[in-house]
Formats: structure tokens, sequence, C-alpha cells
């Protein structure tokens, strides 16, 4: 009986002296195309075809990536055209705006108890600071916005209904540093979507002001714009960063639809066995429609604020070379 011998590709190994710029590192990365390395080769891969094929890319933002230094890498990613809506936690917006208000996070803190950085009025995000007078500045700063806010959209009984993405664009246009990402979505008339502001100190200050201001947020309203957006578009992309709410609420926006995800990249240190949404693999997505068999989808399993520059230098590279 004749046998034929199957053809494997190999892993080749990671030469570092072939390479002198991040394009090479990636093509390095993609020679040897196994563990870390090849997800994430995999991931510059699947995005570079997003872009290059006109899907409209869903980038959702979790965890602490702007007190962990990925504030800039999100503003250009938006600024580069590689996001077309965008769907993140309350901290994330509220951390941004922060800054764009002439607060900042700041390291290498001496302490020797969390206890002690109580007393000094400092805040801990693992070995992150952000100290109460930047959250001082973000009142100072956000409630005379909501106020004009209130003002020019209320209806006849003074009351503000108003949806996360509308309100996040009224602040954006308010915001004059270039390095913040909710202003550069404002500019490229990208959607912000918070779903839990409610869960964060930006969702704080607007129930303070709605103590003597009505306002109510229009969760239906935003609801329905995602839909919509994620329904219409020809061909659609998920990019995770971390899981959580961003995650759900965007891979729910094709449960009413016909259509799935053609393509996905999550970035996560979760784990799949506790069942939770943060964890779970894209392939358990198929079963409920959200992608398909034949979407394009790769996890990388890894600190965000490590891969994340990566994969965006790794795109940015190949966009210029097109370009």
């Amino acid at each position: 009986m004749n046998h034929k011998k199957k053809v494997h590709s190999r892993v080749n190994p990671i030469d570092i002296e072939k390479v002198s710029s991040i394009d090479e590192l990636i093509d390095q990365f993609d020679q040897s195309g196994v563990f870390g390395p090849g997800r994430i080769a995999k991931a510059v891969n699947i995005y570079s075809s997003m872009i290059e094929e006109g899907a409209t890319v869903f980038l959702g933002v979790a965890g602490a990536l702007v007190p962990g230094g990925m504030r800039k890498v999100l503003t250009d990613m938006i600024r580069n055209d590689m996001v077309h809506v965008i769907v993140s936690t309350g901290a994330n917006v509220t951390h941004d705006i922060i800054e764009a208000f002439g607060g900042q996070h700041i390291k290498q803190v001496s302490y020797h108890s969390d206890a002690e950085l109580r007393e000094k009025s400092i805040d801990r995000i693992y070995d992150a600071f952000v100290e109460d007078d930047s959250f001082m500045k973000l009142e100072d700063h956000i409630q005379p916005i909501y106020k004009e806010i209130w003002e020019k959209h209320k209806d006849s009984t003074n009351t503000l209904a108003i949806s996360t993405s509308d309100l996040l664009k009224f602040i954006g246009e308010k915001i004059e540093d270039p390095n913040s990402f909710v202003r550069a979505a404002y500019e490229k008339n990208i959607p912000i979507f918070v779903p839990a502001l409610s869960d964060s100190v930006l969702g704080l200050q607007l129930w303070l002001f709605s103590q003597m201001n009505r306002t109510l947020i229009d969760a239906m309203g935003d609801l329905g714009k995602i839909q919509s957006l994620a329904g219409d578009a020809d061909k659609t992309g998920a990019f995770f960063l971390g899981g959580g709410v961003p995650k759900n609420y965007i891979f729910q926006s094709k449960l009413m639809s016909p259509k799935s995800f053609d393509y996905a990249i999550q970035i996560t240190m979760d784990r799949v066995e506790t069942g939770g949404l943060s964890g779970a693999s894209l392939e358990e997505s198929i079963s409920w429609g959200k992608t398909s068999s034949k979407s394009k989808m790769v996890t990388v399993v890894a600190d965000i604020t490590i891969v994340l520059p990566l994969i965006y230098a790794g795109v940015l590279a190949r966009i210029k070379q097109v370009d």
C-alpha cells in the first residue's frame, strides 16, 4: 500500500539578528508560528486583513489600560483609522478624561501599606497610582460640561435623556488634549459606548449632577445604535482588549442579525474553566452565531499592555507600506 507522507511546516527559530524593525520582528514571529509569538503574528495578520478588506472594526476596551500606559496607543489607533466603533468600561474613559483635564497617573510611589496610601490620598492600581487631587480636577471640569449639555439638550420637562455614546461625543468636543482617545473619537466621528457608565467615577459624577438636574441614561438608544452599526456593515471585525461588559456588548450586537463577525481577536489572561465570558474562547461564540466557522480568529493569552503595542506597531507598519 502506498502511503503519502504528510508535509508539515517547520517551526523556525526566531533570529533576532535579522530584526531591525517591528515589521521584521513580527515576520520572525510568523516564521516561528507557535506559542505567544505565533499568536501575536496571527493577530497582526488578521487585524491587517480587517483594515485592508474594509471591515468595520469594533474595539472592546476593558481593564486598567489608561493607567497602564495604553492611552496614546488607543488614540493613535483611532487617528490611523484602525477603529470604527468603541465599547469601553467606564473606568477607561474616566481615566482618559482625568488626564485630559490635567490629572495624572504616577509611578514609583514609596509606601509601606495601602492604609498609608489612604492617609496620603493616593489610590493604587497595581503599581500605578492616582492622587485624589486628579479626581477633584475631573469634578471641577466635568460638572460645568454636564451643565452645558443639560441646558442644551433637556426637554420640556427639564429632563435630559441621553445615550452614553452621545454623552461621550459631547464631552469629547470639549476636550482639548490631543492625546485623549475620547477627543480623537469625537474628531473621527467614532461612537464610544459605555454600557456600564454607572460603574465608574464619571458615572458617579453624573449621578451627583442628576441630584439637582434630572438626567437619565438612554440605554436603549445605545443598544439600537450599535445593533444598526453591526447589522448594516458588509464586513465586521472585533478586537477585544480584555473581556467583561465591552466584549459581551460587542458580541451581542450580532445576536439579532443573520450575519456574524468575520474577524475576531482577543487578548486575555482569563481562564475558560469558570464559564465567564472574559476567558471564553472565540470558538465558543460560533455556537451563538456571533462568529462562524469561516471567521478568522485568534486568542492571545498575554498581558495587554505588552502585546497591544506590538500588534498595533506591526499593523501600522503594514498600512504604511500599502500607502
